[in-house]
């Protein structure tokens, strides 16, 4: 029986890893959100194999709490670990480095956008890694993006989301990268929709058969595709 624990689970592309992988009632799936009164859609899908584990990834003492959790359930290990939470800063994402109107607010977002998107990756990973020294998969998962990758930013010059595409090239290390997904919970507003088609109409720059987002059904499909490949050589 696979175990998989799972953060930032409550919607998106966490929420898709948790459905499609509870769809099998032979593994044990760990959902881990940062608050349960946004695990609603956990709750509706009514599987008993889903476990939901309230658990902040930047709060180290959290992280032991939903380990512990973990390790009651299983007997002390764990096959699988998919880091998905992340951060990125909704109110500035359009911002360019040069177009914050304060230093201090911009260190803000480059030190809040690290710590959730590489410090707390780490410090979930090491807080997990006895259990999963005793899983039989032994494998630990990242998400990280396109836009943390060097070639893909210069080439399709795109500029914003700095904060956010800083930490995940920096977390780059250990990474799976889930494609341009579309994990919005409303519809845009026109300046977001705006800023979208000039990304668009940039990746497609570099990549002429780009279509646009995948949804985070396909995107979980595709990565579980590839997470099911992995060995521990």
């Amino acid at each position: 029986m696979p175990s998989y624990a799972i953060t930032g689970a409550a919607r998106g592309i966490g929420f898709e890893f948790v459905n499609q992988l509870s769809a099998d009632s032979g593994n044990t799936v760990f959902a881990i959100v940062r608050s349960k009164t946004t695990a609603t859609k956990l709750v509706e899908l009514g599987r008993p194999n889903i476990h939901i584990i309230e658990a902040d990834i930047t709060d180290n003492k959290a992280l032991k709490y939903a380990a512990a959790e973990v390790s009651w359930f299983t007997g002390s290990s764990l096959d699988y670990l998919i880091n998905n939470a992340a951060f990125v800063e909704p109110e500035r994402d359009g911002l360019t480095l040069d177009a914050y109107s304060s230093e201090e607010l911009l260190t803000k977002d480059l030190l809040d956008s690290f710590n959730v998107n590489v410090v707390a990756i780490i410090h979930t990973i090491n807080t997990f890694l006895p259990l999963l020294k005793n899983g039989k998969a032994k494998t630990a998962v990242t998400l990280s993006s396109g836009l943390g990758d060097l070639d893909v930013t210069m080439n399709s010059e795109f500029v914003n989301s700095a904060p956010y595409s800083i930490s995940k090239a920096a977390v780059n290390m250990v990474n799976a990268n889930p494609g341009l997904v579309d994990t919005s919970t409303r519809a845009p507003t026109e300046k977001e929709l705006e800023q979208f088609m000039v990304m668009i109409g940039k990746f497609r720059n570099q990549y002429p058969d780009f279509t646009g987002p995948i949804t985070p059904e396909t995107s979980v499909q595709m990565q579980l595709e590839v997470i099911n490949r992995l060995t521990v050589q």
